[in-house]
C-alpha cells in the first residue's frame, strides 16, 4: 500500500542537494567581485584590472606613451590590455564555479548565470 514513498525520499534528497548547490554557486559568484586580475601590454607600459566578472576596474598608461603621433599605437596597446585581463577574468571565473561545484557530477560544460 505504501510501495511508493520510497521515492519521495530520494526527492527530498534531490531537493537539498539542489539547493545546497544554489547556495554554493551564489556564494562562488559574489566571491568573483573580489578576484582581481591584471591584463598588460607594451611590455607593462599600458596595463588594466578587472574582477573576475569582466568588469574593468583600473587602467594604468605610462606616461611616455603620450604622444600624438603615437595615438593609434596607444589604443592598440590599450585594447589588448583589455583584451588579456578579460581573458583572465573569465578563466578566473570558470576555476571558482568549478570549485564551488566539484562533486555535484554536472555535465560537463554547464554554464551557470553571471559567467
Amino acid at each position: 500500500m505504501l510501495k511508493g514513498l520510497g521515492q519521495l525520499g530520494d526527492m527530498a534528497k534531490i531537493m537539498k542537494q539542489a539547493q545546497e548547490m544554489q547556495g554554493k554557486i551564489a556564494e562562488a559568484q559574489a566571491a568573483l567581485d573580489d578576484i582581481l586580475v591584471t591584463g598588460e601590454s607594451g611590455a607593462g607600459m599600458v596595463t588594466c584590472t578587472a574582477n573576475a566578472k569582466g568588469e574593468l576596474k583600473g587602467l594604468n598608461i605610462d606616461p611616455s606613451l603620450f604622444n600624438a603621433d603615437d595615438k593609434e599605437v596607444v589604443e592598440d596597446l590599450i585594447l589588448a590590455a583589455i583584451k588579456e585581463a578579460q581573458l583572465k577574468a573569465s578563466e578566473a571565473a570558470q576555476a571558482g564555479m568549478a570549485e564551488a561545484t566539484a562533486g555535484l557530477n554536472l555535465p560537463e560544460g554547464m554554464n551557470f548565470p553571471g559567467m
